[in-house]
C-alpha cells in the first residue's frame, strides 16, 4: 500500500477533529464543562485519550471552539430567517424543528452553560457576549408580528409571545437528557398551537 499524500492526511485529520467535536458536544451538553473529562470525550468518540490530545491540548480549548461554532451557526440560522419562504407559522415551525434537533439541542445547552456558569473559560463568555441575543430577537419580531396580522398567531405583545415560545423551547431542550435523549423530539404541532 502506498503512503498517504498530504491531501489524504488532511482529510483524515479533519474527519478525526469532527469526530472528537461531535462527541465532546454531547458530553459537554450532558455533563457540563466541570463534569467532563477528556477520557469521557475520547470514549464517546471511540478513540484513545492520547489521540484526543493530539488534536486538542485541553478540554477548555475544545469547549471554546465548540462555543464559537455554536454561536456562528446560531447567528447564521437567525440571519437566514428573513429569506425563508412560507407563512410565519411555517417559518417558526422550521426554526423550532431545527432547534429541537439533537445536535442543535446540544449546542443550545452548551451556550446556556456559558451564560449560567461561573466555571467556564472567560474566552467562551466573551464569544457569547460578542453575539447579541437582542439582534436574534429583533430578527424574529417581524415574523411574529406578521403572524399576528395574518391571524396565524394570537394577539398581544409579540415580544411577550416570543419570550413564552423560547421559554417552552428552552425547557424542552433541557428536559431531553438522560432517558429522553434517545432521539425523542416533542410534537412540533402541539408547540405551534401555543402560538395560535
Amino acid at each position: 500500500m502506498s503512503p498517504l499524500n498530504d491531501q489524504q492526511l488532511n482529510q483524515i485529520r479533519d474527519e478525526r477533529r469532527e469526530q472528537i467535536k461531535k462527541a465532546a458536544l454531547k458530553v459537554f451538553a450532558l455533563h457540563g464543562l466541570v463534569g467532563t473529562k477528556m477520557n469521557m470525550i475520547a470514549n464517546e468518540a471511540g478513540i484513545s485519550q492520547g489521540l484526543s490530545y493530539r488534536y486538542y491540548s485541553s478540554k477548555d480549548e475544545l469547549f471554546i471552539e465548540l462555543v464559537q461554532e455554536a454561536m456562528e451557526e446560531t447567528a447564521d440560522a437567525f440571519a437566514s430567517l428573513g429569506y425563508m419562504k412560507g407563512s410565519p407559522t411555517e417559518i417558526i415551525k422550521t426554526l423550532t424543528t431545527k432547534m429541537l434537533d439533537g445536535s442543535n439541542r446540544h449546542s443550545f445547552m452548551l451556550i446556556q452553560q456559558v451564560q449560567t456558569s461561573d466555571e467556564v473559560p472567560d474566552k467562551a463568555k466573551e464569544i457569547v457576549q460578542r453575539y447579541s441575543t437582542t439582534s436574534f430577537i429583533e430578527q424574529l419580531i417581524p415574523i411574529f408580528k406578521n403572524g399576528q396580522e395574518k391571524g396565524e398567531f394570537c394577539k398581544g405583545d409579540p415580544a411577550a409571545l416570543m419570550i413564552l415560545y423560547f421559554s417552552v423551547l428552552s425547557g424542552l431542550m433541557l428536559l431531553q437528557t438522560g432517558e429522553m435523549e434517545q432521539d425523542h423530539v416533542p410534537d412540533i404541532h402541539i408547540l405551534m398551537k401555543m402560538l395560535r
